[in-house]
């Protein structure tokens, strides 16, 4: 997983939910939105894991 697009789709999603919350959407949508949120951070915060595990391995192998 690619860190900066990871993080680039949460700031799109966010910009989105900003958005609609503006324009007075639905709650299910925002809910929506939101889930898709909150699914691409757990993405950045597994991807920033394994990266940190991969330099721990280089340091400790090398």
């Amino acid at each position: 997983m690619d860190i900066q697009t990871l993080n680039m789709i949460i700031r799109e999603r966010f910009a989105a939910l900003k958005a609609a919350k503006e324009a007075g959407q639905s709650s299910t949508e925002l809910a929506v939105i939101t889930g898709a949120l909150l699914l691409g951070a757990g993405l950045l915060v597994v991807a920033i894991k394994t990266k940190l595990l991969e330099k721990i391995g280089i340091i400790n192998g090398g």
